[in-house]
């Protein structure tokens, strides 16, 4: 299995152009929100279950990122139970949010990492979740990522 810092790495490869890192720093996100609030509305078990399954993989690469990515994942849950829309809302988010992204690779000039291993898919998540903590905290640009 490789490190976090390998995937890391791996993913900012393609990732280098300023307007592609800041479409990702929005549209990444707002995938996965999407992603919950359309598995949410028909299914809120197995979204619960997949949930905990992609925590245990970001766990099994780094604990501080996992409760990281935990508590976005908690807030983003929670923001779905709140808000009063309809599944169209949610597929409406993840439809542009997936032009934006495209649209980034193609001014960056390098094809989306989830092309070579679908696992990248997870990884685009908590690459963003890494940069803003970066960020946020100024140690942890020099912080050595801990596999658990």
């Amino acid at each position: 299995m490789r490190t976090i810092s390998e995937w890391l790495d791996e993913y900012s490869e393609s990732h280098q152009n300023p307007t592609n890192k800041a479409i990702h720093w929005v549209c990444v996100p707002a995938i996965l929100f999407s992603i919950i609030g359309i598995l949410a509305h028909f299914n809120a078990m197995l979204t619960a279950l997949l949930i905990v399954l992609t925590l245990v993989f970001y766990a099994r690469l780094d604990i501080v990122l996992a409760v990281a990515m935990a508590a976005l994942l908690f807030v983003m849950a929670w923001l779905i139970i709140l808000l009063p829309v309809g599944v169209g809302f949610y597929i409406g988010v993840f439809v542009v949010s997936w032009i934006g992204q495209f649209y980034g690779h193609k001014v960056e000039g390098k094809k989306p990492s989830f092309f070579k291993d679908l696992q990248f898919l997870l990884i685009g998540p908590v690459w963003c979740m890494n940069a803003y903590l970066a960020k946020i905290l100024p140690k942890w640009k020099r912080r050595q990522l801990v596999a658990v």
